[in-house]
């Protein structure tokens, strides 16, 4: 199974003795394309004035936007599963998972980051900072990926079934071209989006734990405080409502 998941504002600082190169992500024969969104992203932060560094980032606070000029090609590089801390990683808790389910997610998660676009969990990524939806310099980042990723992420996709695990806006960035399965949650009666980040992080340390690779298998899956109620077909997408107990 193949999982495509959202990343989180919020990113651990911890540091390694590794820098970023042609090996720290998945698509090597793309990585001159993804090196041109960073240039252009360590170009301007180099030139921005601080109020533009602020709408960039999404901060108010100027001195911690000077604190972020910093030339990205020397910043370290750690997974990006860890660079992430946001609340659907927390509730991943990936550290203390075992190696196999682990490993699971490093291979067979693929995370939609607005500066890197489509990596595995297991690629290697520098701290960050990249208000979703903002633009470098007038170009369209999610545009970009779409544009020259999206042939690479269909035949990595292709002979596995598929969930969808994004946050709405990801979508930009890639367009599913085959039958996948998405969560909608469900609490007195209506869809809530409030508990999504959680369960999400919830549900994929679930499968890593048992390395589902069906999704036949991951409706028979049971979660704690979670029970499938209805599986809804729209177009490609099959919808699992869960309720929340």
């Amino acid at each position: 199974m193949k999982i495509l998941f959202s990343p989180s504002e919020a990113k651990s600082a911890v540091k390694s003795n590794k820098f970023i190169d042609k090996n720290s992500f998945m698509f090597p024969e793309l990585y001159d394309l993804r090196i041109e969104i960073l240039n252009q992203y360590n170009e301007f932060l180099k030139r921005a004035t601080t109020t533009e560094l602020s709408k960039l980032f999404g901060l108010k606070n100027l001195e911690e936007c000077e604190n972020l000029r910093e030339d990205i090609f020397k910043k370290s590089v750690i997974k990006a599963v860890l660079r992430y801390e946001g609340v659907a990683y927390k509730h991943l808790n990936y550290k203390n998972l075992d190696t196999k389910a682990q490993n699971f997610i490093d291979k067979n998660v693929m995370i939609f980051s607005n500066l890197f676009g489509g990596i595995l969990a297991g690629d290697e990524i520098f701290q960050y900072k990249l208000k979703q939806g903002e633009k470098i310099d007038k170009l369209n980042i999610e545009k970009f990926y779409k544009e020259y990723f999206s042939l690479a992420i269909d035949n990595w996709l292709k002979d596995d079934d598929t969930l969808d695990l994004r946050a709405e806006f990801y979508e930009k960035f890639y367009e599913i071209k085959k039958p996948f399965t998405t969560f909608k949650f469900i609490k007195n009666g209506k869809v809530v989006s409030h508990y999504a980040k959680a369960y999400r992080g919830i549900i994929l340390r679930e499968i890593a734990k048992v390395r589902i690779e069906t999704i036949d298998e991951l409706s028979k899956l049971n979660l704690e405080n979670l029970m499938l109620i209805d599986i809804k077909k729209n177009g490609l997408k099959n919808e699992f409502y869960m309720q929340i107990l």
